[in-house]
């Protein structure tokens, strides 16, 4: 039991970025975390923290030591207080990656009301615009439109469709025309979505195209294109979400729409160890709501 105590102020410590703040958060005397992170390096034969008169930081065995300390502590959480709290009890801490245009559009109102309702439960949102394996990268739930069974070891949520469009500004038809079919593309300045790559499918009334476009301008950011085409850039898939407002006032105009493109899946991702804990499941389970009623108003 020391050991996980000593994790517990060593997690403290470094969300707080102090051993005073770890203690208010603990409602310990700052002695004892201090006391507790000290027996904690001599356990592992390490220095988890650089300390100094200001500030205290982790060292590089401090970060790896709370990247795999989170989940095996917070199991043991779930262990020691059961799994039947009411939501206002549930106490956890949550790393999540979600993707940046999404979230700021779409998930923030969530990730607010959601601690608003548990006011326990701590997160970390980290906004990534690449798909994670969130074993490997720490997190207890990944965001992000994800392929089937994309990693081993997880369990996958589908949480909404995320339909796409092709379209193009006016100014930019009215100078290079508007393609007739897929094979017209590649005549064409295009402005790739970096996750999803350069192949762009689609399927026609005689079947599946794809073709590998050459883009003019890249980017992880799905705003950015969005923009970059309502300015005339070129031609872009884009989430319809952000498109249907730029759509409605004229600034784009969809194109191909006898080629469909196929619907991505918003999923929550988590590892198989974390997915069925009380503070995850409530989270993706708030997620789901969230967005069945956002596409409602919608």
């Amino acid at each position: 039991m020391d050991i996980y105590l000593n994790f517990k102020a060593f997690q403290a410590a470094a969300l707080a970025g102090s051993f005073s703040g770890a203690a208010r958060d603990m409602a310990l005397a700052p002695s004892v975390v201090t006391k507790r992170v000290g027996q904690l390096e001599r356990q592992l034969g390490v220095r988890l923290f650089r300390r100094s008169t200001r500030s205290l930081t982790l060292t590089e065995a401090g970060v790896r030591y709370l990247d795999r300390s989170r989940l095996p502590i917070a199991e043991f959480d779930d262990l020691i207080r059961g799994q039947a709290q009411a939501p206002g009890d549930l106490e956890d801490f949550l790393r999540i990656k979600a993707p940046t245009s999404f979230t700021v559009l779409r998930l923030r109102e969530a990730f607010t009301g959601f601690q608003a309702e548990f006011r326990k439960i701590r997160l970390e949102v980290v906004l990534l615009d690449r798909i994670v394996d969130p074993i490997v990268e720490g997190f207890d739930v990944s965001i992000g439109a994800y392929w089937p069974q994309a990693f081993a070891g997880v369990i996958e949520r589908p949480l909404c469709p995320l339909p796409r469009i092709l379209c193009a500004s006016p100014d930019y038809l009215a100078r290079r025309g508007a393609p007739k079919t897929p094979r017209d593309l590649l005549d064409h300045d295009c402005l790739s979505f970096i996750p999803t790559g350069n192949e762009w499918a689609f399927v026609g009334p005689h079947g599946p195209i794809t073709i590998a476009v050459r883009p003019r301008l890249t980017s992880n950011d799905g705003q950015m294109l969005t923009g970059a085409a309502a300015n005339g850039a070129g031609i872009a898939i884009v989430s319809r979400y952000m498109a249907d407002d730029l759509i409605a006032s004229g600034q784009l105009v969809p194109l191909l729409s006898e080629f469909a493109i196929a619907d991505l899946w918003i999923k929550a991702v988590s590892p198989r160890r974390r997915a069925t804990t009380p503070a995850v499941v409530a989270l993706v389970d708030w997620l789901d709501r969230f967005l069945a009623a956002d596409k409602r108003r919608s």
